[in-house]
C-alpha cells in the first residue's frame, strides 16, 4: 500500500464566522473533529493542517495534526481553490519528504460531521474503482426536476416545466458535493484533472451526516445534529 496522507485545509480569515476552524464546536474546536476522524481511520500515515495561521496551527497540532509550513499568502485569499492548497502541500512533500504520498484524502475542517467509516469507504472506493478521485455526495431532499425559481414581483415559475404533471417517484435522483472528503492520487492532484467527472466516484453518504456551515444559523443547525448522532451511538453502544 503506497503513503496516504490527509491534508485539511484551515484558512486563518473566515469572514462570515471569524475564525470559525477553531471555534468551540460541542465542546472542542471545530478543526479537531476532522483532525479526530482522520486519525480514527488508522489509514493515514501523515495529517497535515495547510494554514496561514499560526494560532490554527498551534491548535491542530495539540490535537494530533502535523503544521510543517505556513501556507503561502497567495494561497490564503477568498479566490483560491481547494485543489490548489492540496497540490501545493503535496509538492512540498515531494521536496521535504524521503517519502511523498500515493494517496491524498483532503478533509474539510468545517466537515464536523464527518465518520471515520465513509473516509475508510471513500478510499476502498478509490482502490476498486481504479479512477483518480472518490469524494462524499449526497442526495438533494426533493427532486431538482420540481424546482421554483422566484422572480423579483415573487411570483413563481418552474425551472423545468415540462415536469409539472410529472409524479415525483418517476423522476431521478440528483445529488451534490457533501463537502467532507476528497480522495484522490496524488498525481491527479497533481494534474489538476477535474473533480466533477468520470474520473471520480461518489462516496453517498446520509442526508443527516450533511451539513454546510456558512452561517450561525447552520452553526446552529450542525451543533443539533451532531449531538442527535452522539446520543443515537451511544443508545446503540448501550445495546
Amino acid at each position: 500500500m503506497g503513503m496516504n496522507v490527509a491534508v485539511i485545509p484551515a484558512r486563518g480569515g473566515s469572514k462570515r464566522i471569524p475564525l470559525k476552524n477553531i471555534k468551540l464546536f460541542s465542546g472542542l474546536p471545530m478543526i479537531a473533529w476532522s483532525i479526530r476522524a482522520a486519525c480514527e481511520t488508522g489509514l493515514f500515515e501523515r495529517i497535515i493542517v495547510s494554514t496561514d495561521s499560526e494560532e490554527i496551527a498551534k491548535i491542530a497540532q495539540e490535537y494530533g495534526a502535523q503544521c510543517p509550513f505556513i501556507r503561502p499568502k497567495e494561497l490564503a485569499d477568498d479566490f483560491t481553490g481547494t485543489n490548489a492548497v492540496v497540490k501545493h502541500a503535496i509538492e512540498w512533500l515531494m521536496a521535504n519528504d524521503r517519502r511523498p504520498p500515493d494517496y491524498v484524502c483532503c478533509i474539510y475542517a468545517t466537515a464536523s460531521l464527518i465518520q471515520p467509516h465513509y473516509i475508510k469507504k471513500g478510499y476502498e472506493m478509490l482502490m476498486e474503482s481504479h479512477k483518480s478521485f472518490a469524494f462524499s455526495i449526497t442526495s438533494f431532499p426533493s427532486r431538482i426536476q420540481r424546482a421554483l425559481r422566484l422572480k423579483p414581483d415573487m411570483s413563481v415559475e418552474m425551472f423545468y416545466p415540462e415536469h409539472a404533471m410529472t409524479r415525483s417517484q418517476d423522476l431521478e435522483d440528483a445529488f451534490y458535493d457533501a463537502g467532507q472528503f476528497y480522495w484522490g492520487r496524488a498525481d491527479a492532484f497533481l494534474k489538476e484533472l477535474p473533480l466533477f467527472s468520470a474520473h471520480s466516484v461518489g462516496v453517498r453518504l446520509p442526508r443527516y451526516l450533511v451539513q454546510d456551515i456558512d452561517t450561525m444559523e447552520d452553526w446552529d443547525v450542525a451543533e443539533y445534529m451532531f449531538e442527535a448522532i452522539k446520543r443515537k451511538k451511544e443508545k446503540e453502544d448501550a445495546g
